[in-house]
């Protein structure tokens, strides 16, 4: 069973939400917010395995939420938002969320974004995170991350790093480098482990901050 607490300041999509979710026999929705002060609380209380969060809300916005939650290491975080190009879900995912979704998302997509974000996988799509990172990245005038952080890297580990960046799947990854799935999976965990990345969302912010993959490139 997959706990859920959903974060929104509308009442309707709350209630969106618990329609949806409340039709799932393997999710238990254990709480609802309608702030950021308020999810942050509910999260240290219940410690929800996922927490369903919109990014921009009252009293405290979702990106400081999102950070509060991710640092006290209660739940995971999946980013809910109407607009694909927000400077607020770029700083949700530096702050540690393990992706987003539009809120016109299909029911179905929600709930299976839901399960592998509650299993540790994040969820990159990656035309809109692409976009996204290519905007923000750009406008801060270049790298924002000194290069040097991949230094621990092999060559083959900031090859496997410039491919998660643009959003390819681990099975797209072994086709593109003729390697098995199996040797991409271990690369991906030692990648993230030596830069101490929390998941995948986070290596691809990493690969554009560094100018490992430079905006409307590749």
């Amino acid at each position: 069973m997959i706990r859920v607490v959903v974060v929104d300041d509308q009442e309707l999509m709350r209630a969106g939400f618990r329609m949806v979710l409340g039709a799932q026999d393997d999710i238990d929705l254990v709480g609802e917010a309608g702030d950021g002060a308020e999810a942050v609380r509910l999260a240290g209380e219940l410690r929800p395995d996922v927490v369903l969060m919109d990014v921009r809300m009252p009293v405290l916005d979702g990106v400081e939420a999102t950070k509060r939650i991710v640092d006290a290491g209660t739940s995971r975080v999946l980013v809910m938002t109407t607009f694909d190009l927000d400077e607020y879900v770029y700083a949700a995912l530096r702050g540690g969320a393990s992706g987003f979704l539009l809120k016109d998302t299909p029911p179905a997509h929600l709930v299976s974004a839901l399960h592998a974000v509650a299993s540790g996988e994040a969820v990159v799509s990656p035309s809109v995170t692409r976009r996204l990172l290519d905007r923000f990245v750009s406008a801060g005038g270049g790298p924002l991350r000194d290069a040097s952080t991949l230094e621990v890297l092999t060559d083959r580990e900031r090859e496997v790093l410039v491919l998660i960046g643009k959003g390819l799947s681990n099975v797209e990854i072994a086709e593109k480098l003729f390697l098995s799935e199996a040797t991409v999976k271990t690369h991906v965990g030692r990648i993230l482990a030596k830069l101490g990345l929390r998941d995948r969302v986070q290596g691809v912010v990493l690969a554009y901050e560094t100018g490992l993959i430079r905006p409307g490139l590749g």
